[in-house]
């Protein structure tokens, strides 16, 4: 086993992997790993493969970020080049620019919905992939179904078609790339619990990539609108699979997929204090507002959605403690052994104010 290469990057600030890696323990998930502490993933370097670990030393406003890659490709310029760009796409983790979240901090600081979260979730940045590939793939699966049902699929199409390396005593996987999944036939694709819409739509994309008819790199000049437009030239991306597939692979930072569900729902009943789901026009107007800065509104919009979700679930359970104490057999004993009220006092009201 080769030595370990390890560097710094130092992430422009206020930056929280804590924060911001916590979406990849939300769901089943193989392919990123974290423990609250430090992210893991696989990165291939040519052949050869390293597994990369980051953690971070001190407090948001101080962050430095560790990193360290280990394995047969380790030493590899490739491989140092891919732990990068991980960093800075998969945990947004950007170094030297601003990025966009000190604007933003300056922007919304007032604003009713987001102030809270800004003040409490600092150094919250936008979590992601590594390629436009992987985030294409990923919102697809996610379509119309339950995320952890998306992502136990996703699960398993790394597991039978991903890279694998044993580093380290565990055995780590890499995400499918284009050409493992472009060898599929649609038929083959749907015994991983796929529709034939979304078999079709993932094979098409694999061969647009590794034909060259797709490059991530083709998309970096255009404008928000004219790669949405570009990316639904492809069977099976809508807007809404194209504008989470900047949001998450490409680290676009004024992108707001309204019509998702979390969206016209969760966060119009939730923050808004709608009484139902709204139209994707309605959310799409409101989050004007935040131009141009709606990615990172997102983000802090379901922070805070999440925060009053668990204060929720904390205070029903507290009720519910409460409730099954006080209807608990030896409370009912307690309140039949408890002496009745006293008998009422005889005599005249002037005998019992002397």
């Amino acid at each position: 086993m080769k030595t370990p290469t390890r560097f710094r990057i130092v992430p422009s600030r206020p930056y929280s992997l804590a924060l911001t890696a916590a979406r990849f323990a939300r769901f089943p998930e193989i392919v990123d790993r974290f423990d609250g502490r430090t992210y893991r993933r696989l990165v291939l370097a040519g052949r050869e493969a390293a597994l990369v670990e980051v953690f971070q030393r001190g407090r948001p406003d101080r962050a430095v970020l560790e990193v360290s890659l280990e394995g047969p490709g380790a030493g590899s310029p490739a491989a140092a080049a891919a732990a990068r760009r991980l960093v800075e796409r998969s945990l947004g983790a950007a170094s030297g620019a601003d990025v966009g979240l000190t604007e933003f901090y300056r922007a919304c600081a007032a604003d009713p919905l987001l102030a809270a979260s800004i003040r409490d979730f600092r150094g919250l940045r936008i979590a992601g992939y590594p390629s436009l590939w992987e985030a294409l793939v990923t919102a697809i699966l996610c379509q119309q179904v339950n995320l952890r049902f998306a992502y136990d699929i996703r699960r398993e199409l790394a597991l039978a078609l991903g890279r694998r390396a044993r580093i380290g005593g565990a055995v780590h996987v890499d995400f499918p790339s284009p050409a493992a999944l472009a060898r599929l036939a649609p038929r083959a694709l749907r015994r991983f619990r796929l529709s034939r819409t979304k078999a079709a739509a993932i094979r098409g994309l694999a061969l647009a990539f590794a034909e060259g008819r797709l490059v991530e790199g083709a998309l970096a000049p255009l404008s928000d609108e004219a790669a949405i437009e570009t990316l639904r030239g492809f069977h099976g991306v809508g807007r809404w699979t194209a504008e989470i597939a900047l949001l998450r692979g490409l680290g676009r930072l004024d992108i707001f997929p309204a019509g998702d569900l979390g969206v016209v729902k969760y966060l119009a009943i939730g923050l808004l204090g709608k009484s139902a789901r709204v139209k994707e026009e309605e959310m799409r107007r409101f989050a004007e507002r935040w131009k141009p800065h709606r990615s990172f509104a997102l983000v802090y919009a379901y922070a805070e959605l999440g925060r009053r979700e668990a204060e929720a679930r904390a205070a029903k359970a507290v009720a519910a403690a409460v409730h099954a104490v006080a209807t608990s057999p030896a409370a009912r004993s307690r309140r039949r052994a408890a002496p009745g009220p006293s008998p009422p006092r005889t005599g005249s009201a002037r005998s019992r104010r002397s």
